[in-house]
This record gives C-alpha cells, sequence and structure tokens, in this order.
C-alpha cells in the first residue's frame, strides 16, 4: 500500500508491555493513527500485573511551555526548545481551556508556564471514560515524527491496539495542524518559527465504554507527547442536515460590530437545532456576540422574530484558533428543503476568517451593531458571496447523514446562484420524497479546486487560494467528525489529473480514503470522474489519467458501491465530452439540467450502510 498522506492507514496486531531506553533524533515524515483489533481478555490465566490507571495529567513529566523571558523553564525537546506562554494565549488556548476540535472536546493543560504539561508516551496506563466513536489525542512529536502502538481497554474486557502517530513540532505538515503558533522559544532566545500542535483522533469500538488507555512505548528515538486524551461522544440524536467545508483563510470586511446572516438550504428537517461554527486554520479567537436561527421568507428577511442561540448557556462564545464551537440545543422547528438564516454579531474587528468560498448563495452583513434578533432585512446592507466560519447545521432526531466528499462539481459551482440546484440538494430532495430508504441528511463536502493527493491552499495563514487542502487531508475533518455520518460518497480526482498528477496516484489516495472511511465504520462509495474536454486543462494526456482512474473505481473493488457519473454525463458519440445539454459552457462543470442528471442517477439503495 503506498504511503500518500499523513493519514495513512496500516495493520497492526501487537501489544508491547516491557520499556525501551529514550533517544532523540531528527526526522520527518506524517500522522496516521487506526485501531487495528478489538480482542477479549483472556480469564483462564492470571493476566500481566498492570499499573492503575490514572488521570493524564498526573502522569505528565515534561515541561513544554515557557514564559517568554525565562524560556529556560521549560526544556519539551531536549534541546531547552519550549512553546511561548504568550502565542499560546494569543492563540485562546490559556491554562485549563476546553477544546473543541473535529467534535472532540478536549482540556488544554490546567498548569502554568514553566510547570510539567504533557506525558512523554511510554506505556503509561491513563483512566479515560466514556462511550464514543474515536479517542482523540492532543499531540506533537519531537525530534521527529513520533509513533507507536498502544492498547484501548473496555469495561468488558476486551480491548483493542491502535497505532499512533505525531508530527514533530517543528517541522510536521501544517494542512493537518490543529494550530500553528509563531514562536519558538529557545536558551538563546526566541525565533520567529512555527510551532505546531495536532489532534489526532483514533477508531473506537462502537457501543463499548472506554475504561483506560494504555500510551505507546517509547518510540526509542523521536519522543510522542500527549497534552490531552478524551473519548469523542458521538452525536446522539442529531442528524446533520447542513454543511459546509471550510476552504481556505481569507481577508475579510474588515468586520468590526457587524453581524452576518448567512442563507444556508436544510436537507431534512427536526424539532431542534444546533449549528457548529469553525476557527480552522485561524491563528487568533474570534468572539461572537450573539446568534439567532429563522427560517428565511426572502433576501435578509426572517419569517417571525429570530429565536435566540446560545453557548453553554451564554449568548456568545469565544472560539480559540483550531478549535470550534457547537450551539446548545435549541427547541425550533427545522423545515426540511429550506432556507435558514443562521446571524451572529461580530463585536470585535474581523479582517481574516475561515470561509467556503462558492457559497453559491448570497448572503448579508449589517451596518454597525447587533442585529441577529432582526427580523426586518433593514440593517443588513450589504452581500457576501461566501460562508464565513459557519460549518454545521444540525436537526434532532433522524437517522444520520450522507456526507458527500467533492470537489466544484459537488460545490455547485456553474448552477444558478440562490436556486440551491447542487446535485447535493436535489438528492436530498428525493430523499426526502420517498420511503424505501432512510430519509438520510445530504451534507454537501465539495471544496471547488480540491483535489484528492494535493493541498491548494497551504493549510496556514492568509491566502487568496481557497482550493482547500486535500481530501486526504482533510477527510478527518469533512467526514469523520460530521454529525451521524453513516456513508461517505467520494467525488474527485479530475482537478488531480487536470494538473498533471499520474492515474496511480490518485488511485492509491482514493484507496487510502476508502481504508480510512472503512475503518470508522462508514460505508464508502465512489463516484467515477466526469469527461473535460474542450476545457484547457483537459488535455488528451489528463483524460487518459481520467480514464484509467475511472477503471479503477469501477474494477478495483475497494468501494462498498459504485456511481458512474462519468456514464451519466458523458457524449455517447464523444465520450471524452460532456453532453452538450448537460455542458454549463465551460466543458468541465455541468449547468443546472447536468447536475440534476447526476442527482437523479443516483441508485439510493447504495447510499444505505
Amino acid at each position: 500500500m503506498a504511503h500518500l498522506s499523513s493519514r495513512h492507514i496500516t495493520s497492526v496486531f501487537r501489544q508491547g508491555e516491557g520499556s525501551v531506553v529514550r533517544r532523540r533524533t531528527w526526522g520527518v515524515t506524517a500522522v496516521f493513527a487506526v485501531l487495528t483489533s478489538v480482542v477479549p481478555v483472556a480469564t483462564a490465566q492470571a493476566a500481566p500485573h498492570r499499573p492503575e490507571p490514572l488521570p493524564l495529567e498526573r502522569l505528565f513529566d515534561n515541561r513544554a511551555i515557557s514564559d517568554d523571558a525565562r524560556p529556560g523553564d521549560a526544556d519539551f525537546d531536549g534541546s531547552g526548545g519550549s512553546l511561548s506562554a504568550r502565542d499560546l494565549t494569543a492563540a485562546g488556548w490559556t491554562p485549563g481551556r476546553s477544546l473543541a476540535v473535529d467534535g472532540a472536546r478536549l482540556t488544554w493543560p490546567r498548569t502554568e508556564a514553566g510547570e510539567a504539561d504533557n506525558v512523554r508516551a511510554d506505556g503509561q496506563s491513563v483512566r479515560v471514560r466514556g462511550r464514543g466513536d474515536a479517542l482523540a489525542f492532543l499531540v506533537a512529536g519531537t525530534g521527529g515524527e513520533a509513533s507507536g502502538t498502544g492498547t484501548v481497554r473496555y469495561g468488558d474486557g476486551s480491548k483493542g491496539t491502535y497505532r499512533l502517530t505525531a508530527p514533530d513540532w517543528r517541522s510536521g505538515p501544517l494542512a493537518t495542524k490543529s494550530v500553528a503558533l509563531p514562536h519558538v522559544n529557545t536558551p538563546g532566545g526566541q525565533l520567529a518559527e512555527k510551532a505546531r500542535l495536532y489532534v489526532v483522533t483514533v477508531p473506537v469500538a462502537r457501543g463499548r465504554e472506554v475504561a483506560s488507555v494504555t500510551l505507546p512505548k517509547d518510540p526509542g528515538a523521536p519522543d510522542l507527547h500527549v497534552f490531552s486524551l478524551s473519548v469523542r461522544q458521538p452525536a446522539k440524536g442529531w442528524t446533520g442536515s447542513w454543511s459546509a467545508s471550510t476552504a481556505g483563510y481569507t481577508a475579510v470586511g474588515p468586520w468590526a460590530d457587524r453581524t452576518v446572516r448567512l442563507v444556508v438550504h436544510t436537507s431534512t428537517g427536526g424539532p431542534r437545532v444546533r449549528i457548529r461554527l469553525d476557527n480552522t486554520f485561524a491563528s487568533a479567537p474570534v468572539r461572537i456576540g450573539s446568534a439567532t436561527v429563522a427560517v428565511q421568507v426572502s433576501g435578509a428577511g426572517a419569517r417571525g422574530e429570530p429565536v435566540p442561540l446560545s453557548f453553554r448557556g451564554a449568548a456568545g462564545t469565544q472560539i480559540p484558533a483550531g478549535a470550534q464551537a457547537f450551539s446548545d440545543p435549541l427547541d425550533f422547528d427545522v423545515p426540511a428543503d429550506t432556507n435558514l438564516l443562521v446571524s451572529f454579531h461580530l463585536p470585535e474587528t474581523v479582517t481574516t476568517a475561515p470561509v467556503h468560498s462558492q457559497a453559491i448563495q448570497r448572503s448579508y452583513v449589517s451596518g454597525p451593531g447587533d442585529h441577529a434578533a432582526d427580523g426586518s432585512p433593514a440593517a443588513y446592507t450589504s452581500t457576501i458571496s461566501t460562508w464565513p466560519l459557519l460549518t454545521g447545521v444540525d436537526v434532532g432526531g433522524g437517522p444520520g447523514s450522507v456526507v458527500l466528499l467533492g470537489d466544484s462539481i459537488t460545490d455547485g459551482v456553474k448552477s444558478t446562484q440562490d436556486a440551491n440546484h447542487r446535485w447535493p440538494n436535489i438528492l436530498a430532495t428525493r430523499l426526502l420524497q420517498q420511503d424505501t430508504v432512510p430519509q438520510f441528511g445530504v451534507l454537501n463536502q465539495g471544496i471547488s479546486a480540491n483535489r484528492v493527493v494535493a493541498d491548494r491552499y497551504p493549510g496556514d495563514g492568509v491566502s487568496t487560494d481557497t482550493g482547500g487542502v486535500s481530501a486526504l487531508h482533510r477527510l478527518d475533518r469533512d467526514v469523520f467528525a460530521q454529525t451521524s455520518a453513516r456513508t461517505v460518497v467520494v467525488f474527485e480526482g479530475v482537478n488531480d489529473v487536470r494538473w498533471g498528477t499520474k492515474a496511480d496516484q490518485v488511485t492509491a489516495g482514493l484507496r487510502e480514503i476508502a481504508e480510512r472511511a472503512r475503518a470508522r465504520g462508514l460505508r464508502v462509495v465512489a463516484a467515477t470522474i466526469a469527461p473535460c474536454e474542450g476545457e484547457s486543462l483537459c488535455t488528451a494526456a489528463a483524460d487518459a489519467e481520467r480514464v484509467a482512474v475511472n477503471s479503477y473505481i469501477r474494477w478495483g473493488g475497494d468501494f462498498d458501491a459504485v456511481l458512474d457519473f462519468d456514464a451519466v454525463l458523458r457524449d455517447p458519440g464523444h465520450p471524452s465530452r460532456i453532453l452538450p445539454a448537460y455542458d454549463s459552457g465551460d466543458h468541465l462543470h455541468p449547468g443546472d439540467a447536468g447536475l440534476a442528471a447526476i442527482a437523479e442517477s443516483v441508485d439510493l439503495q447504495k447510499l444505505v450502510p
């Protein structure tokens, strides 16, 4: 199996109970983590002695954070390097702060600068309780990438092994980091060099209560540091109704004391609602003063008075850099297949924000003041065509969600603006109008210009490129962490071959997506790549690679089902081109008729886990 990305999966069937001597060397590779086996504990013979599990903070044996004035108080990497307490505070990562990342809730160490704040993994037994779909580790490697195999023990006596790899804190990939800090403290002074921290998730046996986790043994070269660990709780009682992927981090506004009113279209409905705001790729916190939800009448006008949302009981919240915030459950009748208005007040100046760039929908920004509760559109004096910060709307009840991982065709580029003619919208309507299969929510995770195996947006800093990080690098955030995901449909690859990626690289990436998704218990459906001859980058060479990828998708056997969108869209008399009736005019993107044809072609049974 080719190693393509920082999330590559492997099979590991081993356990380790001994100890090794710690050594440090430098090196660079990437992150992967997977639960590989679940086996019962033998009862016919005495179990080997294991230390009593302790809370992680009682095992802290390393100091990673220093005051800028006293860098010698910490030695994260064995060479005197450390994280800046001032940088962490500026990012919103303050002592004891609860951080929600990729659907998991972790606690940043409560200790002050210069005190022990992390554990170097060496087989320690950690007390961790809860039922969920994954363990979440807040980690970093020092001296290079650090990895090892650990054990999850369940309350019923069974156990499983996992492999955990943490990228290096100074050289690991920015595309998968949770936060990057601008400095590294050293005994010789502060360096203007980015330090990275990562959240890595590991699947666990669904339905079983985790009792403890044994960390990997000392890898013997780089050190694997763990700052926090938790069980990612399932989103019980919720179905994802709408979503959008963070495509990049761009200049906005600037907005100071303004209210943003975003128009989003539901798939399924329900009697309760919550929203998700993500500060992905950011270097600083963002403050939400208040937020509301309403049904749209037209434009920025609401049906009745918008209903206030809360965040842990408060009207607003501050979202740290790289983290997310869910609103509290709200009794609110969310109609299916309907436009909602999600409004939030930004009391402080916001000049940059994570955005979904191709909303294909007009949204609104107010003049000065908090206008989140206004039913009238009068205060909303300007429009935007992006979705900043908002990444999800969930509804109460329902059977779960289908996640559509794609590029600009899934994003709806070239469909009619404000009309909800994206193929995911039409698929959602089809699901609502039948009762043969569950009426799943449909979550659109398309990003225009996105690729399977290469990042367009570099994963850090302000950029005009909003093509997102690769499908491989965003898989954890945009699929596994999505609310009540049951099935993922992968429809990507045309941008890879258009920009010169070979078919074997694309197929290896798609294979990795299938393997990682299946390890998470998801059904995996792949769609063939549509033709695009006539577009400037769709050369004969690119088309040959596209055909080879499609052959793999149809016959490779790595997916639970296949949707042949190539066959739906192609001109039978000229198979390398889109049928003229389906062509938007640029020969790459289907228009409204082509997008409808895609959605109508989906065998709904193939979506059922």
